[in-house]
């Protein structure tokens, strides 16, 4: 069989993951930085295993380095053209099929943003009758995809059009800034002090990781520092602010980023043909949710505890680096399955 490796190129992660199973997430500020793309794949794909082919897909193009999204997607694929070396390159598309790297210079706008349709495409075939969810929680955004049958359903094709029906909502478990989950009525600083993290850490819901910088204040992602950071919300800072101010803060951004969670699930079931929604009750065996991303333990636990059979998880069934590159191994997968139907 031949060996495919799958790249997914985002604004502040680039994931990897091949057909064997080898799965790598690294971060990188696309939009600070993008001369330097062509380095950080070069060193991306040299810590994977040899491949036949690159599988390509992409959410980078939306940064605002870049004028348009037509100028993102052609500078992306610049890059990897650039650290392909002999692979060929196939690039997904909202279509719903790869095209050569000429054919996607000839419609860029069908290769942006398509990588969550690779995954829904992919993701399907765990729950092959009825209706399912899939749902991805990454560090930035969260993806509610109808599946009917083992098929992605979705209502909306592009960002515009899936931020509209609900099916992309920009909450993400680590990077999405306190102030926009509640807003300017909740009387809080206006400024990018804390992240959905901080709200976890105090919370108790995401483990602490001292080693991880990649917060609003480059201070470690612990709870002390979510404290401080949780605190300059408020107008204090570590020191004038108490733990209960900032755990009743924490408790807040939690319950508001549950309830946003739930309104955009409840849109986006609401839309599937009538006779194809959710089971009225829970069923051994009849999962409703395939669940994954590097924030797929906190979807979880915005869900709410599920009974045994009414979820799926891309990290027990194929570990963690894949479930957080899931998109990655989607388009990986799917390049194998389509290497027939090539030439």
């Amino acid at each position: 069989m031949a060996s495919v490796l799958g790249i997914d190129i985002g604004g502040a992660n680039l994931k990897a993951a091949h057909t064997n199973g080898a799965a790598r997430s690294v971060p990188f500020a696309l939009w600070k930085d993008p001369h330097s793309l062509p380095e950080s794949l070069r060193e991306l794909l040299a810590a994977m295993p040899p491949r036949d082919l690159l599988a390509v897909t992409m959410t980078g193009e939306l940064c605002d380095c870049f004028a348009t999204k037509r100028d993102g997607v052609n500078s992306i694929l610049e890059s990897v053209a650039a650290v392909a070396g002999s692979s060929p390159v196939w690039v997904w598309s909202t279509h719903g099929r790869f095209l050569t790297v000429d054919e996607a210079r000839a419609d860029l706008l069908a290769v942006a943003a398509a990588n969550w349709l690779a995954q829904a495409t992919w993701a399907g075939r765990f729950v092959s009758k009825g209706a399912a969810f899939l749902i991805d929680m990454g560090s930035t955004t969260t993806d509610i995809i109808p599946l009917v049958d083992g098929r992605p359903v979705p209502h909306g094709r592009t960002d515009a059009q899936r931020l509209k029906t609900g099916e992309l909502i920009y909450l993400g478990w680590r990077r999405t800034p306190v102030a926009a989950v509640l807003g300017l009525e909740s009387g809080l600083m206006a400024e990018f002090f804390a992240s959905t993290l901080d709200a976890l850490l105090l919370e108790g819901i995401t483990n602490e990781t001292a080693t991880n910088c990649d917060t609003a204040d480059g201070r470690p992602a612990t709870r002390s520092h979510a404290h401080a950071r949780l605190a300059r919300m408020l107008g204090h800072d570590g020191e004038t602010a108490t733990r209960d101010e900032t755990k009743r803060l924490a408790q807040n951004v939690v319950d508001r980023m549950r309830a946003l969670f739930c309104a955009a699930f409840t849109r986006v079931s609401a839309q599937l043909p009538k006779g194809q929604g959710p089971p009225v009750a829970y069923a051994p065996g009849s999962p409703l949710f395939v669940l994954s991303g590097s924030g797929e333990g906190v979807a979880r636990r915005l869900l709410g505890e599920s009974p045994t059979g009414c979820t799926i998880s891309i990290t027990d069934k194929l570990g963690p680096g894949i479930s957080e590159a899931a998109c990655a191994f989607a388009a990986a997968v799917l390049a194998v399955e389509n290497l027939p139907l090539a030439g």
